[in-house]
């Protein structure tokens, strides 16, 4: 068949060929050195390749040749991906260095997503070598589409951007790559730089008064920061899209930021501010109907809260738990209704009310019947059996293990400690 090639204009070369007799060539340029001479960068190897005209004609390309150039390269990437799994990086990389020269023919951000894509392998597999020549063609491009130079042999701590960036550098034209820069910065782990883009894309966004994009850019961030761990910067982005959900009244948004300010601050351990975002996230589901069910596992979570303070309020604490537990019965979760009186016992127990800690155990053990949670029932016997033990009631302790006892005979666990209680409270009975 014959060559079909073309030629733009030098503004925005897009240099195009194909052949069939090209489409599933595998073959690609590898570096380009001896063993004894330097190695060129593969992202800057400029030989013709066969996939593209030689020398090119000006003219733009077609969609049909656009779309054949597509077909060979994704072949290119699954050439790819087979010599990986074969064990074979360098062959598989020196192929994905090829499809990435050829990506640039179709545009900037096609090569772009295709770094970052490749660069993700790169750093799956440990290829430390090549996901620094990736870094360093995003690094490339970045500055180009910033309008900003790149300072040459400049050190820098891992993960912060090289040259600040300002809302000045947004253009419609570089939009579109920039997302995809923030995008590829995630894929290779490097989280200054993605922010700075991100940061970059939302000021735009304010400046522009684009709420969709605002909304949009940070939700990127909040999952960013909270894929890195970052959980104080991950709160600061999800604190924000709080305020903006409730400006328009979105309230299915607005539940799950609260969720997720309420999961972060559980996991840095900071209750008073756990306990505000799960109270706000109470009021949500007690104006909605739909919702009623998600009310005792937060009542109880609040509870939680309440006993974390510093200092703690053990009788908000109390009431929590108890509200959780009517609800719960009342909707037949007994499971919530077991954790809410369990929880609430142990209270009891730590402010040295047994007397109340029985009477919640007792009512615990009914409500583990119910549901015929044997390995709970074990377990609420021991600790009533403990209580009896400290009042130096030897009989109901001895009655309260030997039940605990036949329970952990039918679990086939615990029947050791069981038997070593029992003996305990004998020779003291």
């Amino acid at each position: 068949m014959a060559q079909v090639w073309y030629k733009q204009r030098p503004s925005k070369a897009l240099f195009l060929g194909i052949t069939a007799l090209f489409l599933l060539c595998s073959g690609s340029v590898g570096w380009a050195a001896e063993d004894d001479k330097p190695k060129i960068n593969p992202l800057e190897i400029t030989t013709p390749d066969p996939l593209l005209p030689s020398p090119p004609v000006e003219r733009p390309a077609t969609p049909q040749e656009i779309r054949l150039l597509r077909e060979a390269l994704d072949d290119l990437n699954a050439q790819a991906t087979e010599q990986l799994k074969a064990g074979n990086a360098p062959a598989a990389f020196e192929i994905w260095y090829r499809e990435v020269r050829l990506r640039r023919s179709l545009g900037t951000v096609e090569e772009v997503q295709a770094l970052g894509r490749i660069g993700d392998i790169a750093w799956t597999n440990n290829q430390k070598a090549d996901l620094q020549i990736i870094t360093q063609r995003l690094q490339t491009i970045r500055a180009e589409a910033l309008g900003k130079p790149i300072r040459k042999n400049e050190k820098r701590p891992l993960g912060t951007a090289d040259v600040p960036a300002s809302v000045t550098d947004v253009t419609p034209e570089n939009a579109e790559l920039l997302q995809a820069l923030g995008q590829a910065y995630q894929q290779i782990r490097l989280p200054g730089e993605a922010v700075e883009i991100y940061q970059l894309i939302l000021a735009d966004a304010r400046q522009r008064q684009d709420a969709a994009t605002e909304e949009a850019t940070l939700k990127t961030i909040a999952q960013g920061h909270m894929s890195w761990f970052d959980y104080p910067k991950a709160a600061a982005a999800y604190e924000e899209l709080l305020v903006l959900a409730s400006q328009k009244g979105d309230r299915v948004s607005e539940v799950v930021y609260l969720q997720q300010l309420a999961y972060i601050y559980d996991k840095v351990k900071q209750p008073e501010n756990s306990l505000k975002f799960k109270q706000q996230l109470l009021q949500n589901y007690l104006t909605d109907p739909q919702a009623a069910n998600q009310i005792p596992a937060i009542k109880i979570a609040i509870a939680d809260d309440y006993q974390a303070l510093n200092p703690p309020n053990p009788d908000a604490a109390s009431q929590n738990y108890q509200e959780a537990y009517n609800l719960a019965w009342t909707l037949q979760q007994f499971a919530s209704a077991s954790e809410a009186l369990k929880k609430l016992g142990d209270l009891y127990r730590n402010y040295k009310k047994p007397e109340f800690a029985l009477q919640v155990y007792q009512v615990l053990l009914q409500v583990d019947q119910q549901s015929y949670n044997y390995y709970n029932l074990m377990n609420t016997y021991d600790q009533m059996g403990q209580i009896y033990l400290e009042r130096g009631d030897m009989e109901q302790a001895k009655t309260a293990f030997q039940q605990g006892l036949e329970l952990a005979k039918s679990l086939k666990y615990q029947e050791n400690y069981f038997v070593t209680q029992i003996e305990r409270v004998s020779k003291q009975d």
